[in-house]
């Protein structure tokens, strides 16, 4: 089984990677070369038994796509996006990443008539203001930002393409993954994973918003086992209907930062400045805040089981089990 990962250099892209490699297998059967596309290098998992392809280029650039599904991949991960705030600030470069990207990869494996499974990160950020107390999986999709619109176009266009029989598509709307290790990115959602990462490691980390601001969050590990389970899912099962929220957990900023407090005591929970701004804050309040993601549950999908779970999860995983 040949696996491509767009977006293999990213953090989410990293970590699957580093799954599939230690798997060695989706189920039951064995990956025979894997493929980590990006804008710059990936690295390939310590753990990989096959061969690991590192290929790095511009994926709306004609012909791109072309070339990576030339390789005919059993298994397509498209991970690579541009980020919330900086699609909502360049308005060219998040269509033509976004949106071209995406639509580049769709008309490649027509042309190749090769179906594959794809598998895309969409985003919670495809619903818009105003909400239901929690959004369930017949609300309609308006949402309120250009990353969102982004990401709502390319959801429709992997469910017409599965329907007409050019790919075997399913689109999953990650929550917002918390805590993202790495350096802060333009994403408006980063301060979220800001105010728990630079804290656990000692560091000061500002927050934009109130402590009242909820959100829907997934830790990187429950990404990766979403993306695993959608590549192994029977999608007779998810019907003609190809995009599914994740399942996740509403919290409060507040709440956050209490779980912070209860895994790593207040002398952490204090490195948080708040520091109000308008911008972040404008594009947060249109953003959905809980979901009853029943389709997806129904289908196998799993959620952390807390918030401070997650923060576990990331001293585990990041930190050798140390905090600052």
């Amino acid at each position: 089984m040949k696996i491509l990962i767009i977006g293999g250099a990213g953090m989410i892209g990293r970590k699957l990677a580093e799954r599939l490699a230690k798997d060695g297998g989706i189920a039951g059967k064995a990956i025979s070369k894997l493929t980590l596309y990006d804008v710059v290098p990936g690295t390939a998992p310590a753990a990989a038994k096959g061969p690991v392809d590192i290929a790095t280029g511009d994926l709306p650039a004609a012909g791109e796509a072309d070339k990576l599904i030339a390789d005919r991949p059993d298994i397509v991960f498209h991970l690579a996006a541009i980020v919330s705030g900086e699609a909502e600030q360049d308005f060219d470069k998040g269509y033509r990443i976004n949106m071209d990207g995406t639509r580049g990869l769709l008309e490649a494996v027509r042309k190749a008539g090769h179906k594959p499974r794809l598998v895309f990160a969409s985003s919670i950020a495809a619903f818009g203001a105003p909400f239901p107390d929690a959004i369930g999986d017949e609300f309609f999709n308006t949402p309120l930002t250009s990353y969102g619109t982004q990401k709502t176009i390319c959801e429709l266009l992997i469910s017409d393409y599965s329907r007409k029989g050019f790919v075997d598509g399913l689109s999953i709307r990650l929550p917002t993954i918390c805590v993202r290790p790495g350096k802060p990115n333009k994403a408006a959602s980063g301060f979220f994973s800001n105010i728990m990462r630079e804290p656990l490691a000692g560091e000061e980390a500002v927050l934009p918003v109130s402590e009242g601001v909820m959100h829907w969050h997934a830790s990187p590990r429950a990404a990766v086992g979403f993306m695993l389970h959608a590549a192994a899912l029977d999608l007779g099962k998810v019907g003609p209907r190809r995009a599914l929220t994740m399942p996740g957990l509403a919290v409060t900023v507040g709440e956050q930062i209490e779980a912070l407090r209860k895994v790593a005591g207040d002398k952490v929970a204090a490195r948080i400045r708040r520091q109000p701004d308008p911008f972040i804050e404008q594009i947060v309040a249109g953003w959905p805040r809980n979901f009853a993601p029943k389709r997806a549950l129904a289908l196998g999908f799993k959620a952390d089981a807390s918030f401070a779970d997650i923060i576990r999860h990331h001293i585990a995983d990041e930190l050798d089990g140390k905090i600052a």
